[in-house]
């Protein structure tokens, strides 16, 4: 499991001082590592830890109490709710970024967009070789997050069952399931067969995004801040955090910093998209 742990005590925090526990989305870890540094500087009195290990551990981790804010690149289901409701858990969901979801292969491929059929018939492996797209004569190699992933989750109801909650469809027993988004985007790197998905603020120069269209008629768009922001871009989503009803002042002075214009502006800084 990909776990990050960053503990920012300044020299002037009152010894004891509880810290704030954030856990959840691989995909915010940066960003929230970001915040928490600037929050310290702002705060030196106050403590924060920050850990990956998915939307689905930080989810479980606010039902059974061990975190103060769940960060998750997906909606709680509803099954999550019940189950937090029957510990005593009221989660309240709060939106605080987008971003989109970046369908990436080696700069090495030819192939420049693809349709979320497409897609899907990949990762369903009804579609095996990117000659059938148009590229050269290689078996695809499908990377996925793990099923832990708030991005698994949300790719495979967006892309893989093509928005439709009823539809069969599921990633292929084939599918490589990785990690961290770090190792899809590694993968990505030293492999010209390989396609992954990973969120705006991992791409970089040395992967190819590829521009995304809901049908072959288009229009097709390639992911960034404009895109996301309009709603243009077909694999978009919100960045959330959840917490145990209202949150007590130590952990709403963080949200009220995260949602400030110095809060946002970290976001574009990051690569996601700001909401405000």
């Amino acid at each position: 499991m990909f776990l990050v742990l960053i503990m920012f005590l300044s020299s002037g925090c009152a010894r004891g001082n509880k810290a704030i526990q954030i856990k959840g989305s691989d995909t915010m870890v940066n960003l929230a590592e970001a915040w928490t540094e600037k929050f310290m500087e702002k705060y030196p009195e106050s403590a924060v830890a920050v850990t990956g290990g998915g939307s689905g551990g930080g989810i479980a981790s606010l039902i059974s109490g061990t975190t103060d804010i769940a960060k998750a690149s997906r909606d709680m289901h509803h099954k999550e709710i019940l189950l937090a409701n029957r510990r005593g858990v009221y989660p309240l969901e709060l939106q605080v970024a987008s971003d989109g979801v970046v369908v990436v292969v080696n700069p090495a491929n030819p192939i420049n967009k693809l349709t979320i059929k497409e897609l899907s018939d990949i990762y369903t492996r009804k579609v095996k070789n990117w000659r059938e797209l148009g590229g050269p004569d290689r078996q695809i190699v499908a990377l996925s997050r793990e099923r832990n992933s708030g991005t698994h989750v949300f790719f495979l109801e967006t892309v893989v069952k093509l928005g439709q909650k009823k539809n069969p469809n599921e990633f292929a027993a084939d599918v490589l399931m990785m990690p961290s988004s770090q190792a899809v985007v590694e993968e990505v790197i030293s492999n010209k067969s390989a396609i992954g998905y990973i969120g705006l603020g991992y791409l970089n120069n040395r992967q190819k995004a590829l521009a995304v269209g809901k049908d072959k008629r288009g229009p097709f768009f390639l992911p960034n801040i404009a895109t996301v922001k309009k709603g243009e871009y077909p694999i978009s989503r919100s960045l959330l955090f959840y917490t145990n009803g209202t949150p007590e002042a130590r952990v709403q002075r963080f949200i009220d910093f995260v949602l400030s214009p110095d809060g946002q502006e970290i976001v574009k800084t990051m690569d996601f998209v700001p909401i405000k």
